[in-house]
């Protein structure tokens, strides 16, 4: 590795599993210090036993080390949890709060914490089978998650002493479903499409305070979230073959540019929602 985030301290949303804690891992290997934030430290369950499906997100798996505990083994260094609800603004808040305590400082906001309640039903939803529930609780999570996240993260850099050229680096994690429609996500894909737009308001507002955001937006990966389709051989083949780099990704492939995003390489950039999507856009 380059070291190419030497002396950034990183808070990572929804960092135990998926792509979050690849993202830390990346971040790491580059010479971040890491807060990793998210409800539990414990891996996500991948597979519901009933369904076949996406599991939910509340249960946990007992393999593996969390991630804050991995980066510390794995990579050395300073790397701390902590427990938070992205949907509160108080947890939010005390997230932001605890790591500047802990470290000093926050230097990299990735706010990457998001669901998708349609992948964990039996069924493909259109609009008209959606529940209200299911659509509240996604833009809870997937919109006002990186609301506040931003929010709190952007007061806490405008106060510290700024030690880089920039003052800080936003990443949100939308999706090529913030750029296009897929079938059965209506609430996933409005939470995404309102991601990309927040970005770029958000680039907008503090591009003069020499602050970054941006948003990473994946195409389909093999992670928790998208069992539905890796389960189902005949959808697998039609997933894959809508990515023309060799089908579907893995957390690894965004966690890289997330680590471009994070660096001094974007000096000039700012408000870009980047694929990272084997092609997927490309058709």
């Amino acid at each position: 590795m380059t070291g190419r985030l030497s002396g950034k301290i990183a808070i990572i949303t929804g960092s135990s599993s998926g792509l979050g804690r690849a993202i830390a891992v990346s971040f790491a290997q580059e010479g971040a210090q890491v807060c990793c934030v998210d409800l539990y430290a414990t891996l996500r369950n991948h597979v519901d036993p009933v369904t076949g499906k996406a599991d939910s997100y509340h249960n946990r798996s007992s393999a593996g080390q969390p991630t804050h505990e991995l980066l510390k083994s794995e990579h050395g260094g300073d790397h701390i949890f902590v427990s938070a609800d992205c949907t509160k603004a108080d947890d939010v808040e005390a997230a932001v709060k605890k790591c500047a305590e802990h470290f000093g400082r926050l230097d990299i906001m990735c706010n990457n914490a998001g669901i998708s309640v349609e992948s964990t039903h039996s069924k493909v939803t259109r609009i008209h089978e959606t529940s209200e529930d299911d659509y509240d609780k996604t833009m809870a999570i997937n919109t006002k998650g990186v609301f506040l996240g931003c929010k709190y993260a952007i007061g806490q850099m405008l106060k510290q002493e700024k030690v880089f050229e920039s003052r800080g680096w936003i990443i949100n994690t939308a999706s090529v479903q913030g750029y296009v429609g897929y079938y059965g996500t209506p609430s996933y894909c409005a939470s995404k499409g309102a991601v990309v737009q927040l970005t770029r308001q958000i680039a907008l507002d503090y591009g003069p305070d020499r602050i970054h955001c941006n948003a990473l937006c994946p195409g389909f990966l093999k992670t928790a979230m998208t069992q539905n389709l890796q389960n189902d051989p005949e959808l697998l083949r039609a997933t894959n073959a809508a990515h023309p780099l060799g089908g579907m990704g893995v957390p690894e492939d965004v966690a890289r540019a997330a680590v471009f995003l994070a660096s001094d390489d974007v000096r000039w950039i700012t408000g870009v929602p980047l694929p990272v999507d084997g092609g997927f856009l490309c058709q």
